[in-house]
């Protein structure tokens, strides 16, 4: 197994993996209709997809996880 210190960077592919998948498939099909070589035209999304889609989300997930934290308040921190 991968060591934990590299949960950024699996995470990453893994978001990467799933997103593009599920969005190259999605966009594929609303721009050409389920033709009889869908397959082969998401799968080359798929690939280009990933292929932008993981370093982005290396590079954007630390201006992600502050944004988060800006937005959020703690409950417990939190005066009534």
């Amino acid at each position: 197994m991968i060591s934990r210190k590299h949960h950024k960077i699996v995470f990453a592919f893994f978001m990467a993996f799933t997103m593009s998948c599920i969005m190259s498939f999605v966009i594929s099909v609303f721009n050409v209709g389920l033709v009889t070589n869908i397959i082969t035209i998401w799968i080359k999304a798929w690939a280009f997809a990933f292929i932008v889609a993981f370093p982005t989300i290396v590079a954007v997930s630390p201006l992600v996880r502050r944004l988060v934290d800006f937005v959020l308040h703690d409950e417990h921190s939190h005066t009534q």
